[in-house]
């Protein structure tokens, strides 16, 4: 990064981690007046009572030792840091809507409305309150300029970028936010904070769902369900009854593994419907789909495009698509090829080359 104005104070988002630590290191090392701060999401009384059901300690999501990490870090780069307590915001947006989205049959992305309504929301909003000209975070991802406009841009290490995640930023936001890991690599981002003595560099990476311990999301909703769990049917493409679950929330569509019925051939989970409270299941062949209907669609470029890229998944390789605007929020998308596992609750994330377009929430599947 090229040296800045000191005057241009950034709030650079620390989770304890090496990425973020390495990106508060750039920043500092490129002139900007940097903050530390830390977002503490707490340990929530459900997390309370799933450990004292399963008797043992768990990853917390940004429990002490992840604050002092950040705190250590901020130290030795000579930076102020600070940390702001979160733990009712991800409890309202993130982990109760999580949980509903699981009992009704969905399968949601934490990540991606963490990032919405905390990171680029509430936690951006309080930096520019604060007087900080931008928000910065260890994201795997960029912001680039093109023709005197800001895009939201994949990472130059397409097998770290993290855009996906991403897509649900504004695009007023964009003049107010850095990703200074744009142009770096996992390895080089290591390498940075070893050769410069962060105490963080070996760290490993955090759990896959930061707020569930152990990495056991159904026990987790078990404990925690607000809903009426309803046992239900397990039904075939015919409507034959195969057998019967204990809770559409135990299943995903596209899971082979835990359905629990005696097969010649395996079964996956085609659909779950929450209104019968049934699970089809049926051959892989079965799992494709050529059409879903999008919600909550948020726009990164001036006008929807008629045809895109599309990614159905963080790991999912990108596909080709029609795109037909239903309403202001509302979306319908046609793939050219059947997609397997289209599962609604997660997101699908249009991109043209590297610049994201947009996204939205999967919300039905046909």
């Amino acid at each position: 990064m090229h040296k800045i104005n000191s005057k241009i104070k950034v709030m650079a988002a620390m989770s304890g981690g090496v990425d973020s630590s390495v990106a508060a290191y750039l920043l500092k090392e490129s002139g900007y007046d940097v903050t530390g701060v830390t977002m503490c999401f707490g340990i929530s009384d459900n997390e309370k009572k799933m450990n004292n059901s399963t008797q043992r300690n768990a990853v917390k999501c940004c429990g002490i030792e992840s604050i002092n990490d950040a705190a250590r870090v901020c130290s030795l780069l000579g930076i102020n840091h600070y940390v702001y307590d979160f733990s009712s915001e991800m409890q309202k947006y993130v982990i109760k809507p999580f949980i509903k989205a699981y009992m009704e049959g969905k399968t949601p992305n934490p990540c991606i409305e963490c990032n919405r309504f905390l990171k680029f929301d509430i936690l951006l909003k309080k930096a520019k309150a604060l007087g900080f000209n931008y928000l910065a975070t260890g994201h795997y991802a960029g912001i680039i300029k093109r023709n005197n406009s800001l895009y939201l841009s994949k990472a130059i290490d397409e097998k770290k970028d993290q855009s996906y995640f991403l897509y649900t930023i504004r695009k007023e936001s964009l003049k107010n936010i850095l990703f200074p890991l744009y142009k770096y690599t996992k390895h080089e981002v290591r390498k940075i904070a070893k050769s410069n003595s962060l105490p963080v560099a070996a760290k490993a990476e955090s759990q896959e769902i930061c707020f569930v311990p152990n990495d056991n999301y159904r026990k987790f909703i078990g404990v925690n369900k607000e809903l009426s769990n309803k046992p239900g049917q397990i039904i075939d493409v015919n409507g034959s009854v195969l057998g019967s679950h204990d809770g559409v929330f135990n299943y995903t569509v596209g899971q082979r593994k835990g359905i629990k019925i005696s097969s010649r051939v395996p079964l996956y989970v085609l659909s779950i419907d929450s209104n019968s409270n049934n699970i089809v299941v049926g051959n892989r062949s079965l799992l494709g789909r050529k059409k879903l209907t999008g919600k909550e669609l948020n726009l990164l470029i001036d006008k929807l495009p008629e045809r895109a890229k599309a990614k159905i998944r963080y790991n999912h390789k990108e596909t080709d698509c029609k795109i037909r605007p239903l309403s202001n929020s509302l979306i319908e998308v046609v793939f050219d090829d059947p997609q397997d596992a289209v599962t609604p609750g997660q997101s699908i994330v249009f991109y043209d080359d590297s610049i994201v377009i947009g996204g939205a929430v999967i919300s039905a599947v046909s």
